[in-house]
């Protein structure tokens, strides 16, 4: 292993035990359970739509992570500024872009986590119905790479302010346009004003369609392209926050 990755490892491996050192990461898994179980059961009607499929689970996960993904992640950068470490940080013998990625592989990780603990779900709908098991893998891998693009958008405004709060809502109202960029109901108002370059441009911004394909159990490069460009960018726009904040 390289010195780079052991760097990253090291950070990671020292995120991922903080979680769970906290009585705080259990919480947040419980919560993310019964969101989960409440949305998919009880609003998704998940038993009488008569399907064998994982659509009812799925499809309220956007909206899940609008909230919960900002949630795990607001702390990572804003209490190292809070309790005064970033500096401490900055100028240990590691570059910042491995700090960066240490620290989001570790949340991404914890949030994975959660989302396999929904494993039931899984099984239920293998114990009613006789359901393609390679779209619910891709529904997961979906559902992973819609929760890592989230999560990034959290790490650069977490970077941003010392407040988690104010991070928090910055996240929030951020991934609400990634959102509302291309839900079908925004997209058919802006139709009957906005030209169709123009609709069409704005929805390639929204992680909607490109999440929509993972449930229909397709795996297309363009959907990759985009959550890993996202997840670049946000990371990207993270090091120049910070190397701003090492120079200031």
């Amino acid at each position: 292993m390289s010195e780079s990755l052991r760097n990253v490892w090291t950070i990671a491996k020292r995120e991922l035990v903080g979680y769970f050192n906290s009585p705080v990461a259990y919480v947040f898994i419980v919560i993310f359970l019964l969101l989960n179980g409440f949305f998919t059961f009880m609003l998704g009607n998940y038993f009488l739509r008569g399907e064998a499929n994982l659509n009812a689970f799925l499809m309220w996960h956007p909206w899940l992570y609008l909230f919960l993904v900002p949630a795990a992640g607001m702390r990572l950068w804003a209490e190292e500024r809070r309790v005064g470490t970033l500096e401490l940080l900055l100028t240990m013998p590691i570059a910042a872009w491995q700090a960066i990625l240490g620290k989001f592989v570790a949340c991404w990780a914890f949030i994975a986590l959660a989302l396999f603990l929904t494993f039931p779900v899984v099984i239920t709908t293998m114990y009613l119905g006789d359901p393609d098991v390679g779209m619910m893998w891709t529904g997961y891998l979906g559902s992973v790479l819609l929760a890592g693009a989230y999560l990034s958008v959290t790490v650069m405004t977490s970077a941003m302010t010392r407040n988690q709060v104010i991070s928090f809502i910055l996240s929030v109202v951020i991934c609400f346009f990634l959102i509302l960029a291309g839900w079908e109901p925004v997209t058919d108002l802006m139709v009957r004003w906005a030209p169709e370059w123009l609709v069409s441009t704005v929805a390639s911004f929204s992680v909607m369609p490109h999440f929509a394909g993972f449930q229909r159990g397709v795996v297309d490069i363009r959907d990759l392209l985009f959550f890993g460009s996202v997840i670049t960018f946000c990371l990207f726009a993270t090091s120049v926050v910070l190397r701003g904040l090492r120079a200031a």
